[in-house]
């Protein structure tokens, strides 16, 4: 081979390197599957390093005597585990250095019991550690089996082993930015939850996962169902990034803003001079998500008179744009939410029954807050510390009352609440401590009886005639709330622990 071709490959070599580093970065903006990304780090890197095997190691902190191959290019085994300082693994995590053997052959520092288990043949061997920087603890090492070979040399060189380190180095600090957290300055990592920003380890969230997971794998309609405040935004978009459209859009529709004059403009987009000040034709939220996902957010705030549409598009595919004659055609993945409870509304002719079984082919039930219990709000709670923490510009520590106070408090806001008090917290605390009078919770825990997070209202304020469906009532009440509040809608949500859009619809409609 000549020197111009062996000059060729190494240049195309370190296009695709770079476009690795580029391309995982790019992919931790979304709620992507850890090990997902993880499995994906691992097969480019085996490519771009023209190596026969890749493995990702990580060093968990709750277990920190040995590294576990969350993922690696392993078709003979799902995970293995090495133990800390023994073979070139574990002593790449002890020592933290770049290791490499050009032949395993009679080298003591490698280990071939997994060789034995896979019953493959290593032959060459680089491996880096994972972390920030040189002063940083180790989170995991990254490894490289068997060099493919350049111009007849079948070992790694020089130029190989500082790409490696360098990956490593980009790799830990993307990794920072997942809910694979650092473990407050000690080595390995703390696994908070299988998907990218979203945090949780309970049986409940574990569920909620294996459900995830199954519908990523389908086309099929999915309803996300939970109290507002759950997350059943970010649950959506993972169900999303999860499945083979993830290249595709992910369009959000807030059925709760759109006016029943709107919404079908609103999804299918309408023609030059449908209605008026219609002066263009725009494109709906149908046709903007082709080839991709159509999030409907409180679908069972959809007006009745659209509902009818949206159930054809379900069972066709296609729809007219308003004030349009050309029948068009989309592939679409439609993702649904509710707080509401449909059953009701279909039983009072406020939502349609046929729309319901066509939305609900895969149902998740989020579980609130509360039922995912204490030892996910601490968790909850020391990772919005961390992310506050870096947002303002300050070292944040939770003390122990402040902890007690969060484990007792019901949260009727759920995670959305307890995000915005730890916020606050952080913002009034310029020294960086979290104390229990610095935490803005409702008066409302979980040792007292539940009031809902409720505001005293005067009894007069606070009339409410005979003969309202619970609808009605529902939504007096809440302009009562908004009333006694001198007319602040965010403190009405708070306090009544829903979204501020419910408000603001409770209000229209008086």
């Amino acid at each position: 081979m000549s020197a111009l071709v062996i000059a060729a490959a190494r240049y195309d070599g370190r296009v695709t390197r770079l476009s690795l580093l580029v391309e995982l970065a790019s992919m931790l903006a979304r709620e992507v599957d850890l090990d997902a990304w993880l499995a994906s780090a691992a097969d480019k890197l085996a490519e771009a390093m023209d190596a026969e095997r890749a493995t990702v190691w990580l060093l968990d902190a709750d277990s920190p005597d040995a590294l576990v191959s969350h993922v690696a290019v392993l078709p003979e085994a799902t995970r293995l585990v090495q133990p800390f300082g023994k073979g070139v693994v574990g002593l790449v995590a002890e020592r933290g250095e770049v290791v490499r053997i050009d032949d395993v052959r009679g080298d003591a520092r490698f280990d071939p019991s997994h060789d034995r288990k896979t019953g493959f043949v290593t032959r060459s061997i680089l491996a880096a550690p994972i972390r920030e920087d040189a002063s940083a603890p180790v989170r995991g090492v990254v490894q490289v089996l068997n060099h493919r070979g350049v111009a007849g040399t079948r070992a790694f060189d020089d130029e190989d082993a500082d790409y490696l380190l360098a990956l490593s180095t980009e790799l830990a600090r993307a990794l920072s930015l997942t809910t694979l957290a650092s473990s407050h300055g000690e080595a390995g990592l703390v696994l908070r939850g299988p998907f990218n920003r979203i945090v949780g380890r309970s049986p409940a969230m574990e569920r909620v996962y294996e459900r995830i997971r199954l519908a990523a794998q389908a086309d099929a309609t999915v309803l996300l169902r939970g109290e507002t405040g759950t997350g059943k935004t970010l649950l959506a978009r993972a169900v999303h990034v999860s499945s083979p459209r993830q290249r595709g859009p992910f369009v959000t529709v807030d059925c709760t803003t759109l006016p029943a004059q709107l919404a079908e403009s609103e999804l299918f987009g309408h023609e030059r001079g449908a209605f008026t000040g219609a002066d263009k034709r725009v494109r709906g939220k149908v046709e903007l998500a082709h080839q991709g996902t159509l999030f409907l957010d409180e679908i069972g705030d959809l007006p009745l008179e659209t509902q009818g549409k949206l159930l054809r598009f379900l069972q066709e595919r296609t729809y007219e744009r308003v004030g349009g004659r050309e029948t068009m055609k989309a592939d679409v993945r439609v993702i649904s939410a509710t707080h509401h409870d449909l059953e009701r509304a279909v039983r009072e002719g406020k939502f349609r029954q046929d729309l319901y079984y066509r939305l609900r082919v895969l149902e998740i039930e989020v579980p609130s807050l509360r039922e995912r219990g204490a030892d996910e709000i601490e968790r909850l709670a020391r990772h919005f510390a961390e992310i506050f923490g870096k947002r303002y510009a300050r070292s944040v520590t939770i003390e122990p009352s402040a902890i007690t106070a969060l484990r007792a408090h019901a949260f009727p806001g759920n995670v959305r609440e307890l995000e915005h008090a730890i916020e606050s917290a952080v913002v009034l605390a310029p020294d960086g401590r979290i104390k229990r009078d610095r935490l803005p919770l409702a008066r409302t825990s979980l040792a007292e009886e539940p009031r809902s997070s409720r505001v005293d209202v005067e009894p007069a304020s606070a009339s409410i005639p005979l003969g309202l469906s619970i609808s009605e009532a529902s939504d007096a009440y809440i302009r009562a709330v908004v009333a006694h509040v001198d007319g602040n809608q965010s403190e009405a949500a708070r306090v009544l622990g829903v979204s501020r859009n419910t408000v603001a619809k409770a209000i229209r409609k008086r």
